[in-house]
């Protein structure tokens, strides 16, 4: 997927007593019309109050009326909201998105209007000062230091004047209360703290100065995108922060997506190191609070640097000047709920109609990357090497077949090995294990009777340290039984596969001094505790990291020169056409953690394919020869980045009714020459959150624009009610 290029228009101006089309944040076909009153004036762009049947809405002036109401019938528009116009490249940006995933505009519109509150000019806040006229009080020594610091000091909120005259609030309210003081209105100022570009700074290598040097010199060209390509620990942040820093001398703001915010900690250091201050973030952990100043902050252009999830994408950027990417690669930049679109694909739209330059960096770059630099859509700057000279990791494969652990036990003799020398080094180690919890499945050594969650297609994963067995699709808990809920014997149900918390277990009964931490989604939350994770193991209080897939990106830990990863081949199931390549890319992420000080790595892989294609690219090294293979593989089927595919998600709590639009959909299927309707068929998870969920799938050659295809196929669909159809274009995942 790429953008063809193309000018922004100025807004369009609209007088008093012209007819507009303002679009809602609401999922609606497209806007409405309204009249303009007869004291105002609009752009395109400007955010106003409309009224929408019985109440008030708002709503964002989208271009000219459609002229299908006759304009007497039309009401007018309330009044403009006190908050700058949406830009013009994201009112492009919204349409594009929702032309391309076959969302409503609104929709769309809702995920850059996702503060509402942001909308309002913020609330003044009480300030104090001296009052004109002095009454006469007790003197006292914590009073005489308030009144003196506010005889030079601007009028100020009760909890700052304590701080800065050393004492509690207690007497700057006495002081009010006796009329020493008086209140005024303070009108909120930005306080966002701005980047040096100058700050601080690391010593390059040749090839980080070469790298630098191209991707400063962007920020000057107007739309481009390139991708830093360098192996794990090669300095690729390092390597786009000169970029940053060239932007941000020409006063333009940033935007960096990274796909895991919330573990983002040892980034933000690094940022801090570079520029002198944090950069402004954007990510679901956020308080309310927050989201609202930090939205209408980058919208007044007051925040010059973002570091944000997907969803930071459709921020109102006053003046953007450059987009990155980080781990571009990564699966998470989709979203799978609501308006389905993926965030990198997006982000090159927005570079397109923004004229900005768009940097995408990776060390396993997507093979949707890969073919685009082949191609010569997208520029490319290696770096093939670490920094500081140390080299890769030595990695060796386990074949489990022939020399695995005794029963009941997840870790081989080799494994086991290999940490007992680390540890006894006083070095530390890390074990992979991309599976949460205690273990993975838990049956019925009588009858074979295995816990499933009651609302979707999975089983139920228990853990341990939290006592329940939990569903990872919707989030139902449960205690263990005590008896099978099948053959109803007692004591009988047994774990079955390993969960970090086993590997935990396991590892107490073999090293029982060794300090351990777990490090997964459902142990590490947000910011504050990720960065607790990395102190403890960048200051060594940890020996010994059991980890999940959240400990594969990005972080740089000198200590740890052992990784281990417990089942290489648990990605390689399922049949999905990405399987082997996302397989290869987290593998060679997770090995790229071992070996990153001054003491050489090593990684030890855990498999029951020690002969399978990703295992032999990972042995030898040899990534390019891995991507030919699977690129000349996609190409011969007609799988993306050589086809195209849109899948269709038909979902509801009536199995009947889901069946049925399924069925009516696969009778009605497009047919041209060269397109394919695969389905319908349940879908792998055939059962979530309650809902039976059924899936098409539609194949075509790269060259068909497939948005018109699909558009007229599902308007001619009959659906059932409460049955709803989601369209995925480009699908990811086919859970």
């Amino acid at each position: 997927m790429i953008a063809e290029k193309s000018e922004t228009p100025k807004p369009l101006s609209f007088d008093p007593g012209s007819t507009v089309a303002v679009l809602l944040p609401l999922p609606l076909a497209g806007p409405y019309d309204y009249l303009v009153g007869p004291q105002d004036h609009y752009r395109v762009g400007d955010i106003v109050n409309v009224p929408l049947g019985s109440r008030r809405a708002t709503g964002v002036i989208w271009g000219q009326a459609s002229g299908d109401v006759d304009p007497k019938k039309l009401r007018s528009i309330d009044g403009p909201r006190e908050t700058p116009p949406l830009p013009p490249a994201l009112v492009k940006l919204v349409d594009w998105v929702a032309a391309y995933t076959l969302y409503p505009q609104g929709a769309v519109l809702r995920m850059a209007l996702s503060v509402p509150d942001a909308l309002d000019p913020p609330k003044p806040t009480k300030g104090y000062t001296l009052a004109s006229v002095l009454p006469e009080i007790r003197s006292t020594k914590a009073r005489d230091k308030v009144l003196a610091f506010l005889k030079e000091a601007p009028p100020l909120p009760i909890a700052d004047i304590a701080r800065e005259a050393g004492c509690g609030a207690s007497v700057v309210k006495g002081l009010f209360d006796m009329d020493a003081l008086i209140a005024v209105n303070m009108t909120a100022t930005s306080d966002w703290p701005v980047p040096d570009p100058d700050f601080g700074g690391v010593t390059l290598s040749d090839d980080q100065k070469r790298a630098s040097e191209i991707l400063s010199s962007l920020v000057q060209q107007g739309f481009k995108v390139t991708l830093i390509d360098g192996v794990p620990g090669s300095g690729k942040t390092e390597v786009y922060f000169e970029a940053l820093a060239r932007a941000l001398q020409k006063n333009k703001q940033i935007l960096v997506m990274l796909p895991e915010i919330a573990l983002s900690a040892q980034w933000l250091e690094r940022f801090e190191a570079r520029f002198g201050v944090i950069p402004a973030m954007w990510h679901s952990e956020l308080t309310h609070a927050k989201r609202r100043d930090t939205w209408r902050a980058v919208a007044n252009g007051d925040v010059r640097v973002v570091v944000g999830a997907r969803s930071a994408l459709f921020l109102p950027f006053a003046d953007l000047g450059l987009i990155v990417v980080d781990e571009e690669h990564d699966g998470s930049f989709k979203q799978e709920e609501g308006v389905i679109y993926h965030a990198r694909d997006m982000a090159v739209v927005r570079a397109r109609v923004e004229d900005i330059p768009l940097v995408l960096v990776s060390a396993t770059p997507s093979l949707e990357t890969v073919t685009n630099v082949a191609r010569g859509r997208y520029e490319e700057v290696s770096l093939p090497a670490r920094h500081g000279g140390q080299d890769l990791a030595d990695l060796s494969v386990v074949d489990m077949r022939k020399d695995g652990p005794s029963r009941g036990c997840w870790l081989s003799p080799l494994l086991t090995e290999a940490l007992t020398k680390t540890f006894n080094a006083g070095d530390q180690a890390m074990l992979f294990l991309n599976r949460r919890g205690y273990a993975p499945l838990t049956l019925c050594r009588t009858c074979g009777h295995r816990l499933q969650c009651p609302r979707c297609t999975a089983w139920l994963v228990e853990h341990r340290q939290h006592g329940h067995l939990q569903c990872h699709h919707c989030g139902f808990q449960t205690k263990l039984p005590e008896k099978c809920p099948s053959c109803e014997d007692t004591d009988t149900m047994v774990p079955c596969g390993p969960g970090v918390e086993r590997l935990a277990e396991e590892i107490e009964i073999l090293f029982p001094d060794v300090r351990t931490i777990i490090a997964a989604s459902d142990m590490v939350q947000g910011p504050k505790q990720a960065a607790e994770l990395v102190r403890l193991i960048e200051e060594k209080e940890i020996d010994l990291v059991i980890g999940t897939q959240i400990v594969a990106k990005g972080y740089h830990f000198p200590g740890l020169t052992l990784v281990g990863v417990v089942d290489a081949d648990l990605g390689l199931t399922g049949g999905e056409f990405r399987a082997a390549e996302r397989t290869f890319q987290l593998l060679y992420q997770v090995a790229g953690r071992a070996g990153r000080g001054d003491r050489p790595g090593e990684v030890i892989l855990q498999t029951y394919m020690p002969d399978h294609a990703v295992m032999g690219a990972l042995l030898s090294g040899d990534r390019d020869t891995f991507n030919k293979a699977e690129s000349d593989a996609r190409e011969q089927a007609s799988m993306p980045p050589f086809g195209r595919l849109v899948a269709l998600i038909v979902s509801g709590c009536d199995e009947r009714d889901v069946d049925a639009t399924a069925a009516n959909l696969a009778r009605i299927a497009p047919r041209p020459d060269g397109i394919r309707v695969l389905g319908p068929a349940p879908a792998p998870m055939a059962l979530l959150r309650g809902k039976h969920r059924r899936r098409l799938l539609l194949s075509a050659p790269r060259d068909v624009q497939v948005q018109g295809i699909v558009k007229d196929w599902v308007r001619r669909a009959s659906i059932q009610k409460k049955v709803r159809v989601q369209i995925d274009v480009d699908p990811v995942s086919f859970f």
